[in-house]
């Protein structure tokens, strides 16, 4: 892995250690069975929630564990190492459900959403996209319209990981239209789990204390090409009625904090890349040093070592740069562009690497009897999801020429 020393202190050290242990302990042996069933992991949820990996970055006043970005980020890659569907699971949670509450939130709003979200009491999402809005996000087409003491909303979101499992989420609404983005308000909504027995079964994922608000629910659950076992579902508001207080932020203010969350949820995405890449290519080493063609082991051949080569550097500076952009973010310095690299840099990595580790295992690697295939299909969405390649390269180009004093 190399030394990172220069990044990682010891408490970031020893929550590698801890979530590596559980990760290969507890979710290695059930990975492929919950890509198959398309199952929500609720076990290990709980597991998780116990171990507090869903409040990491978060003041223990709020229930979370004190820690820092960077000690998230480096949880986060470790549980991707081994599976992805459990990653997003701590990831999207934190990174926007809870941390736009953490930055933005009044304390009498992280009192009552941020507590039961950092303490793995109850699970989050994020509803911007919409069926006829990704990448343009201004373009959201959701309303809130104030009636009396209340804001009244109607409109659809799509493509929100724990859709359907989740109970807290920040929504975005459009509440004054001839603005465009500069009309957008952020809203914090509540809902119940649509899995109330598991979450009972397990204790973790409901809460009574959250009243869940009449007209929101939950549509039908996407099927997806990886990441299987995370629950992904349409949101649906149809007169729900949300009371003033629920304002994250300003009214008409909320693209601020939608772009400010998605430079957290890159640096996220890159983290979940990163775990990938290092766990495709860590099978892979295992692979071509057992396997022999030719009287020899796979990896003394020149060429794969090459390719070995190639991919541990490519893991290597990927690490580095989202280790880097998590600092930055932690320091509250600028990091826009640096988010936005290592996201754009660890995805196309984390597809590299997981397309040459199916080469290199042959046939085994298209077959599911080995977790590269699984690996390869769960790097995809890391290339699209929290902004394109083609977005990130746009928001990249507009960091350089501001820098250069150029017209952006």
């Amino acid at each position: 892995m190399g030394d990172l020393s220069l990044f990682l202190e010891d408490h970031h050290e020893m929550m590698r250690d801890m979530v590596r242990d559980f990760a290969e302990a507890e979710i290695a042996p059930v990975a492929s069975e919950y890509d198959e069933s398309e199952d929500f992991p609720w076990d290990n949820g709980a597991k998780m929630a116990e171990l507090g990996l869903f409040g990491i970055p978060f003041d223990e006043r709020w229930g979370g564990a004190g820690m820092d970005l960077l000690a998230s980020v480096v949880a986060v890659e470790e549980l991707a190492r081994v599976d992805a569907s459990h990653s997003i699971m701590v990831g999207a949670h934190t990174s926007l459900a809870s941390t736009p509450i953490d930055r933005w939130g009044t304390d009498e709003q992280k009192r009552r959403f941020l507590t039961p979200l950092a303490s793995g009491q109850v699970l989050g999402g994020f509803g911007l996209t919409e069926p006829g809005s990704g990448s343009d996000s201004a373009s959201m087409r959701t309303t809130a319209e104030k009636k009396g003491d209340r804001w009244v909303l109607n409109g659809q979101k799509t493509w929100i990981t724990h859709g359907g499992v989740g109970e807290v989420f920040m929504v975005g609404a459009v509440t004054s239209p001839e603005k465009g983005n500069r009309g957008i308000t952020a809203f914090l909504m509540t809902k119940a789990t649509c899995d109330l027995e598991d979450a009972a079964r397990v204790g973790f994922g409901h809460s009574d204390e959250l009243e869940a608000m009449t007209g929101f629910t939950v549509g039908k659950k996407l099927r997806k090409l990886g990441w299987n076992a995370s629950d992904t579902r349409e949101l649906i508001f149809e007169d729900v009625e949300v009371p003033e207080e629920n304002v994250l932020g300003e009214i008409d203010r909320g693209f601020p904090i939608f772009l400010d969350t998605l430079d957290g949820g890159r640096i996220g995405i890159a983290a979940h890349a990163l775990g990938i890449a290092q766990g495709a290519f860590d099978q892979t080493i295992r692979y071509t040093g057992e396997r022999e063609q030719f009287d020899k082991k796979i990896h003394d051949f020149q060429g794969v070592r090459f390719m070995l080569a190639e991919a541990q550097t490519r893991i290597h500076a990927a690490r580095v740069m989202t280790y880097h952009a998590a600092r930055l973010r932690m320091e509250g310095k600028p990091h826009k562009q640096e988010a936005a690299m290592a996201k754009y840099f660890a995805s196309e990595a984390a597809m590299d690497v997981t397309t040459m580790a199916v080469q290199l295992h042959g046939g085994y690697g298209y077959s599911r009897e080995y977790p590269v295939e699984r690996m390869m299909r769960d790097a995809k969405i890391t290339e699209i999801g929290e902004g394109t390649t083609e977005i990130l390269k746009i928001v990249i180009a507009r960091e350089i020429l501001k820098a250069y004093g150029e017209t952006a």
